[in-house]
């Protein structure tokens, strides 16, 4: 009961923390790490210990798969190869680059430290889904971010997995085998992912229980990722691509009324396990500090190097990227700006605590890791600068380097597409008008009501739209819908609109849909 009443403590905890983040509109994980911290330090407070089972299965599946169902296949594949090169060559640099600075600057042995390299290379995609949603970076800018944090945990993850070996069998790195590895856990995983959207697929355009779309949703991300990982490929990658995959087919599969349902059924569930698994990031950090030896007191030391060997090797590697795809876009003379906002948008999180915690207690010899604390300690410390640091001032960088977009951007160009929305609309409309098969009543009602949907958007472009009778309308009014979802998927087909106002206006046309189903 203990137990249990120490896990509610913490849900209720980190939910009033979280609504008050949002509230002060200030990072909620940031805030969530630092009220950790504290409640961490206060006297009496029970120790906490995370399981690295709980985060790697219960936490971590939902929470990408969120992540990954916000990608754009679209904005996807006009970033695909930045992305490519993040995620492959950054990830490489930046776990040498750590495990120099760690086996120099630190206790650790070479092979320690390779690991520590290896954690901590990858940025992670929960984190910086967390920390961007409040941002008005441009869709591409914003997508080259999110897609880096979902697709390079494939190659952190052969790399940890070859320095582990080292670690703890006390072998050579294989790194011909390590390539063999990369494929098996990135192909394999993206198979997995790809074959389970498929499935996911076939049986949802065959049901329309709210209920049951409720379950395969919620069950559809542990599906993916423990057959990868039964399969000995990378679950992480499998869940990805069958959130990335499902993402971009959600408003096919199902009908308004599901997809309300879905929306609130998975932001609460994301709300939740972001809440707790960023304050146990800092409710764990001063138990794992006590378990140091009192040679490891200098880890706060030890900390902020690694962090700024990440930051600088990050740094370092972008600007020389960005430069060369400005010049290929007819940039004579490339920004800074880019590389530093990408810089810093670079967090670590969930993903590193959870390889930090999976990392054997013992070698094969049986002889005891006496490293590992400290290496735990870092990464927990160097994700907790990372989300303190760069996450409360993530905003006013972005701000700072003139690339956000304006405040008016989004708002201009959703009042632009909800007036193409009303005139196909109304021109649907005439063309049942000549039919003079509907009540002159119920046309001239949804005629008012696309009227006055058209002149309030006008309004906003120009500032910166008897029962049986009733049942009619509301048939009527659904056909409009479907014509104006229609209209909205041609004009984003077009790239006409960003994704991130296509889901706006869709989840608008969904919850009228949903009234005239109440009504």
């Amino acid at each position: 009961m203990r137990g249990v009443g120490t896990v509610l403590a913490l849900v209720v905890l980190a939910t009033l923390v979280a609504t008050f983040a949002r509230r002060w509109r200030i990072p909620a994980p940031s805030l969530l790490v630092v009220a950790g911290l504290a409640v961490a330090l206060l006297p009496g407070t029970p120790q906490i210990r995370i399981s690295p089972e709980i985060i790697g299965l219960v936490v971590l599946p939902p929470l990408l798969y969120a992540s990954a169902e916000d990608v754009s296949w679209r904005e996807l594949k006009a970033v695909w190869k930045p992305v490519g090169v993040l995620a492959i060559g950054l990830v490489l640099a930046s776990a040498a680059a750590v495990g120099m600075v760690a086996s120099l600057v630190t206790p650790l042995s070479w092979q320690m430290a390779l690991v520590l390299g290896a954690i901590l290379a990858s940025t992670d995609p929960v984190a910086v889904t967390a920390l961007g949603r409040r941002l008005a970076l441009p869709p591409r800018v914003q997508m080259l971010v999110q897609a880096e944090s979902l697709f390079n945990d494939a190659t952190s993850l052969v790399l940890y997995r070859v320095a582990v070996s080292v670690a703890v069998a006390s072998a050579a790195a294989n790194w011909g085998a390590a390539g063999g590895e990369f494929l098996l856990l990135a192909g394999g995983g993206t198979l997995i992912g790809a074959l389970v959207a498929g499935v996911v697929t076939v049986i949802r355009r065959r049901t329309e229980d709210p209920v049951l779309e409720t379950v395969i949703s919620l069950v559809t991300p542990y599906t993916a990722y423990v057959l990868a990982e039964a399969a000995h490929t990378s679950g992480v990658t499998s869940v990805v691509v069958a959130g990335v995959v499902l993402g971009g087919r959600g408003d096919r599969l199902t009908n308004a009324r599901i997809r309300l349902q879905l929306h609130a059924v998975y932001g609460t569930v994301v709300f939740l396990l972001e809440s707790v698994v960023f304050s146990l990031i800092g409710l764990a950090l001063p138990a794992q500090v006590r378990a140091l030896s009192d040679g490891d007191r200098a880890w706060p030391l030890y900390a902020l190097a690694v962090a700024g060997t990440l930051i600088a090797v990050r740094l370092l590697w972008l600007a020389p990227l960005s430069a060369l795809v400005q010049r290929k876009g007819g940039v004579q003379r490339p920004s800074w700006r880019l590389p530093v906002v990408l810089t810093w948008a670079g967090t670590r999180g969930v993903v590193p605590l959870a390889a930090a915690l999976s990392i054997p207690v013992a070698a094969k010899d049986g002889s005891a890791l006496t490293e590992r604390p400290l290496v735990l300690v870092l990464t927990t410390s160097v994700v907790v600068v990372t989300l303190v640091v760069q996450g409360f001032t993530l905003a006013p960088v972005v701000r700072r380097s003139g690339i956000a977009l304006e405040p008016d951007h989004t708002e201009r160009e959703e009042a632009a597409a909800r007036c193409r929305l009303a005139d196909a609309g109304i021109r649907r409309l005439e063309e049942l008008s000549e039919l003079e098969a509907v009540p002159d009543v119920v046309l001239d009602r949804l005629r008012r009501g696309l009227n006055a949907r058209l002149d309030d958007a006008r309004d906003r472009l120009a500032d910166s739209t008897v029962e049986s009778a009733d049942l009619v309308y509301r048939h009527l009014r659904r056909d409009l819908i479907a014509v104006e979802a229609q209209e909205l998927r041609r004009l984003y087909d077009e790239h006409s609109i960003s994704d991130t106002t296509r889901r706006r206006l869709q989840r608008s046309l969904d919850l009228e849909e949903a009234r005239l189903a109440d009504a």
